[in-house]
């Protein structure tokens, strides 16, 4: 067998045999969904929606964002 399938299997053994494990990983990403999902709701605001009415106007200030310089001394 090759040795990326091996690897695929080693890992999928070992995982398979955890007990206590596989609720510590449960709440892990339980965790990290629920704090991403807190962060992106009240530190990370939609600032162009707010900022421009129409889909157009947001293209081009994202693009304008992307593709000027910034003024560096």
């Amino acid at each position: 067998m090759n040795l990326p399938g091996r690897i695929v299997r080693f890992y999928a053994d070992g995982f398979r045999s955890m007990t206590i494990g596989r609720k510590l990983w449960a709440i892990i990403i339980i965790k990290l969904i629920v704090i991403f999902g807190v962060l992106k709701l009240f530190f990370f605001p939609d600032m162009l929606t707010s900022r421009y009415d129409t889909d157009e106007a947001r293209a081009e200030a994202v693009r304008s964002a992307l593709t000027e310089p910034i003024g560096r001394p």
